[in-house]
């Protein structure tokens, strides 16, 4: 049974906007968290380099 052409489209369009508004939602979230963390540094502060000190880096405690 063969469906339309044009209610495929939609159903896959449907699914893409659906898809972007995930995408959305988590790049959304992620500058949220990302904002978080900056708050907790101090000014001037590069947030990738928070931590760091010049030399060999103590190993990961897990």
């Amino acid at each position: 049974m063969a469906q339309n052409p044009g209610q495929l489209k939609r159903i896959k369009e449907a699914g893409r906007r659906e898809h972007q508004k995930d995408k959305a939602e988590r790049k959304e979230q992620r500058r949220r968290e990302a904002e978080e963390r900056r708050k907790n540094l101090p000014p001037g502060e590069d947030p990738d380099l928070a931590g760091i000190k010049p030399g060999p880096q103590p190993p990961l405690e897990d």
